[in-house]
């Protein structure tokens, strides 16, 4: 932990607060003891009274201190990418507009216009460009 002087982020009173969850869910604390001690870590000013809330208690293996997240490049581009829950989603979806269409034209014995080509086409085209681009370019693959 940084000099116990200099004053603690949000991340580091969070960070203490899940060491001090895990400490209760193993038995160290009981539910009076950690409210205190939770308490007293969202109040915290600096890394020393941070130090102080879990001075006697055994390391969890995680750090009161979370590390800075670094996004790989790969993960940055790929974010919005489609995954198989939305092909599913956008494969339900389809269906019930169209079973919703088919109800209607059937109620009136007519071919209504055909509106669940608004929902289905876009979307599915969205999630098509989304997918085809990435296709072949698997970690590894050698291909940018």
């Amino acid at each position: 932990m940084p000099e116990p002087h200099l004053r603690a982020a949000d991340a580091d009173r969070v960070a203490v607060a899940t060491v001090l969850g895990q400490h209760m869910s193993a038995g160290r604390l009981t539910v009076d003891e950690y409210d205190e001690r939770l308490a007293r870590a969202y109040g915290a000013r600096t890394y020393g009274e941070l130090e102080e809330i879990t001075a006697d208690l055994p390391s969890t293996g995680l750090s009161p201190r979370p590390e800075p997240v670094r996004a790989h490049s790969s993960v940055l581009a790929h974010r919005w990418d489609a995954d198989p829950h939305s092909w599913r989603s956008w494969v339900t979806t389809s269906l019930i507009v169209l079973v919703i269409w088919a109800a209607t034209s059937l109620a009136t014995w007519e071919f209504l216009y055909f509106w669940p080509v608004w929902v289905i086409g876009p979307w599915g085209a969205v999630l098509l460009a989304q997918t085809l681009p990435r296709r072949g370019c698997e970690p590894g693959d050698g291909r940018r």
